[in-house]
C-alpha cells in the first residue's frame, strides 16, 4: 500500500488551521469575560463531567495553586460547584454547572461559517472528516499525556 501524496504546504496549512481555532477561542474568551484558561477548563469539564482538581490541573497543565485560583473564578462566575467526592469525603470534586450564557452568541458567527464550509461536503467526505477529528483528538491528547510525563521525570 503507498502512501497518499500529501499537498507541499500542508504543514504550513495547518498550523494556520490551529493557530486560527486557538486565536478564536481567546477571542470568544475575552467576549465572555473570561480568561482562555478558564474557558478551556470549562470545556474540559462540561465534556468530561466532574473530576478532582488535581485531576482538571493535570488536564490544564497548571500546577496546584494557579488550578485552585481557576476554581474559585469559575466558582464565583457560577460555571461549577466543589462538591464533597462520593468515593471519598476528605475530597472534592469539581462539577461543572453551566457555560457562559453569551458564549452560543459569542460562537454563532464561526459556527454559521464552519456550517456553510461543511454543507458543502458529500456525507461520505464527511465521515472522513469527523473520523479525522476524532482520531487527532484521541492522538493529541495522548501526545500531550507523553510530554506531561516526560515533564514530571
Amino acid at each position: 500500500m503507498s502512501t497518499p501524496a500529501i499537498h507541499p504546504d500542508a504543514g504550513r496549512i495547518y498550523r494556520r488551521y490551529l493557530s486560527a481555532v486557538m486565536l478564536h477561542g481567546h477571542a470568544s474568551a475575552r467576549a465572555c469575560e473570561l480568561g482562555a484558561t478558564d474557558l478551556y477548563a470549562l470545556n474540559i469539564l462540561l465534556l468530561t463531567g466532574p473530576m478532582t482538581p488535581g485531576e482538571l490541573g493535570t488536564r490544564t497543565g497548571l500546577t496546584t495553586g494557579p488550578t485552585t485560583r481557576l476554581i474559585d473564578r469559575l466558582e464565583q462566575a457560577g460555571y461549577v460547584r466543589r462538591a464533597p467526592s462520593p468515593d471519598d469525603r476528605r475530597k472534592v470534586i469539581v462539577e461543572p454547572l453551566g457555560k457562559p450564557a453569551d458564549l452560543d452568541t459569542v460562537m454563532a458567527p464561526a459556527r454559521r461559517k464552519i456550517g456553510e464550509i461543511l454543507g458543502g461536503y458529500s456525507p461520505e467526505q464527511l465521515d472522513v472528516l469527523f473520523d479525522y477529528f476524532g482520531r487527532a483528538a484521541a492522538a493529541y491528547q495522548e501526545a500531550a499525556d507523553e510530554l506531561r510525563a516526560e515533564d514530571s521525570r
